[in-house]
Formats: structure tokens, sequence, C-alpha cells
């Protein structure tokens, strides 16, 4: 595999900055912003990516295939496509598709815009709410569906009745995704890259059967 032109910059980034203020809407719109942590995020799902290639198929061991989705998330980074495979061996020919920081799942909107936007409503006025959904093209009813499905579908999932036993004291599961980003500190780009690698189990095609709205 060879990386997009976008991450031949030599080695990893490193995640240490972040901008600390006293508002959680800004920390928020600061990090939807954030051009670098758009370009970790990437680099971040190329290294899930390429673990995934030389591991093979699991099914059959054998070599795989680039086989990438087209995506066009809205709302945030300009993300041409999800990274995908294909086994190389005629009569198998099973898809991988590793986990990623980046999607979730099907979504047309990218996983910090899911994740970020869900939790900035939690305590914002009505009138912001429809300007913040209004600058990033997000209807009213998608937003409800995103808040049905933390509070719901998300908290009855077989991965957050094993994952919420690693905080305490417990997370409010009524708050969530805010509760979350409390717990991780989002508000450095390091603990939200922390965060999105949390969920990134979430993210491939088989657990997104058990999680889709």
């Amino acid at each position: 595999m060879k990386p997009p032109q976008s991450l031949l910059c030599g080695g990893h980034f490193s995640p240490n900055g972040g901008v600390l203020t006293t508002s959680s809407e800004s920390w928020c719109q600061n990090q939807l912003a954030d051009q670098q942590l758009h370009q970790l995020l990437e680099k971040v799902d190329w290294d899930l990516a390429e673990q995934a290639h030389q591991q093979g198929c699991l099914f059959c061991g054998c070599k795989l295939h680039r086989a990438d989705y087209d995506r066009k998330p809205r709302g945030g980074p300009e993300w041409d496509y999800r990274y995908s495979f294909c086994c190389a061996q005629e009569g198998c020919r099973r898809r991988r598709t590793p986990e990623s920081v980046r999607f979730m799942g099907r979504r047309v909107y990218a996983g910090l815009i899911v994740v970020l936007v869900s939790a900035m409503v939690h305590g914002l006025k009505p009138e912001r709410v429809a300007r913040l959904r209004q600058a990033l093209g997000i209807d009213r009813r998608t937003l409800e569906r995103w808040h049905q499905w933390w509070l719901v579908t998300f908290v009855e999932s077989s991965f957050w009745r094993a994952a919420r036993a690693r905080f305490m004291p417990p997370l409010c599961q009524r708050t969530l995704p805010w509760s979350l980003c409390l717990s991780f500190q989002v508000e450095r780009r390091d603990r939200f890259l922390e965060l999105l690698k949390f969920l990134a189990p979430l993210t491939t095609p088989l657990a997104w059967q058990e999680l889709v709205m």
C-alpha cells in the first residue's frame, strides 16, 4: 500500500496541541475546524488499514487487494474514500473493512461531526442549536436521530455493556456523548483522538449491524 499524497510528510503527527478554553462550545468548534486533527485522523485510519492489509484475509489467510469505498462526508473534512479490502483468493473474495476513526458506519457525516455536534447540543439554547445545524447543513430530524441513537441504541449495545465498566465513577448515560467527551477531556486534540479510537470498534460493518438506526 502506498499512502495518499496528504500523508507523505514523514513520521506520525504529534497530537500534543488543542485549544483550551473555558467554553465547551468553543473547544467543540475548534476541534471541528482543526485541519491538523483531520490529517491526524486520516493517518490513524491509514495505519489501521495497513495493519489489516498485512494480516491478510481473516477467513482464508490469503492476500488482500484494495477495494475502497467512495465517501464524501458532509459538514467536515474532504475525505474521498474509506479504506477497505477484498480477498484475492478465488472462491473466497471476502471483504475486510478495518476500524476507522473518521467514519461511523454508513453515516453521511464524518464521525467527529456526529460525536461533537451530538455533545454540543446538551445545554445549548434552541436558537444556538439551529444556527449550528444551519452552519453544518444538518437537518433537525438527523440531529434527533443521533440523539436517539446515543441514548437508546448505543447504551443497549454489547459494546457499551462491556466498555462502561472502565469508567469510574460511572458516566451519565442520559447526557451521552457529552459525558464521554468530559471523561476523555476532548478539549485536547490527543484526548479527542483517544475517544475516537475508543469508539472505533463500532465502525466495522459487522458491529454496525447491531447499531444501525
